[in-house]
């Protein structure tokens, strides 16, 4: 169809319900204000104690429906964008929200909420894309008494086409200071160094400017055997990049010293990373100057 065709039709569901008469999960609750607030940071007393109300901000929360979503949900708002879908507007971001409070919400309220597709702008190109902004609103009462309003946009677009990249991807460099200058002096002549504390001779990793164990700032430096096992791993799926080739694995290795320290176990495939596993240090150069190390899997451990 037509811009104009699919502009039309768009248009069309301005005004619809995206929600009837939908119900809060739970009521206004203290244990959930507690977790917000602990997570956001905020120590408001207003928000503690028998006389207590809910942040204003987390007006949203209390109308959220989980994976399973509400009862009271309509077909059009799916249906809208199921149509944006079908045009190219595969992809969505969340752009951003308005909130307006006429009261404040407390332990106990029951919530209840209408929301209508407000809005669909005309087609619009972006850094992102090309697509439509599209709004809703939802109004938030407590019994029958509307308590707040919560507008959500989001943008439905086409993913702009990006150039490819004239030079092969680089890997990224590592940021070297006053600190660490030593570390990275050391890896690109081949050695792994770990600092020791003069004072107290506990050994640190990675470097730090003094002793958290005893606090001394004087320390010296003593070279890694090479020895080490995987404490732990992920499987980098995401995000993709062009100087890397997911999925692989990214452990902590265990120094034969005691440290741990982040890096690449190669010599086995991602999905063959084990906790435990026996591994070498070895040193890699990538991009023809960038000297890492990294953690070779036994040749027992490989097979």
């Amino acid at each position: 169809m037509s811009e104009d065709e699919l502009g039309a039709r768009l248009k069309a569901y301005e005004g619809r319900r995206a929600a009837v008469s939908g119900r809060g999960r739970d009521p206004v609750n203290a244990p959930m204000i507690r977790h917000w607030c602990e997570a956001m940071g905020d120590t408001n007393p207003a928000y503690a104690g028998p006389e207590a109300i809910a942040p204003p901000t987390m007006l949203q929360a209390w109308t959220m429906g989980g994976l399973s979503g509400h009862e009271g949900r309509t077909g059009d708002y799916d249906e809208l964008l199921t149509l944006l879908d079908e045009a190219g507007c595969t992809s969505v971001v969340a752009t951003d929200c308005e909130q307006e409070y006429l009261r404040p919400l407390r332990p106990g309220d029951e919530i209840t909420f209408d929301t209508v597709i407000e809005s669909v702008s005309e087609r619009k190109t972006t850094k992102l894309g090309t697509g439509y902004f599209v709004t809703t609103r939802t109004d938030v009462r407590a019994g029958h008494a509307l308590v707040g309003t919560h507008r959500f946009r989001i943008l439905k677009y086409a993913p702009a086409r990006r150039r490819k990249p004239e030079q092969p991807a680089r890997r990224p460099r590592p940021v070297v200071n006053r600190d660490n200058a030593g570390f990275w002096e050391g890896v690109e002549h081949h050695r792994l160094l770990i600092q020791r504390c003069t004072g107290c001779a506990t050994l640190r990793f990675p470097w730090l400017p003094g002793c958290n164990q005893c606090g001394g700032p004087d320390w010296d430096t003593v070279e890694a055997s090479g020895e080490g096992t995987v404490y732990s791993y992920v499987v980098m799926h995401h995000p993709p990049f062009p100087a890397f080739s997911p999925p692989y694995a990214v452990a902590l290795i265990e120094l034969a010293e005691g440290v741990r320290m982040i890096s690449d176990v190669v010599g086995v495939p991602y999905d063959k990373v084990r906790i435990g596993m026996p591994v070498r240090l070895e040193f890699q150069v990538y991009d023809e100057e960038l000297v890492l190390p990294v953690f070779r899997a036994r040749e027992e451990e490989a097979v």
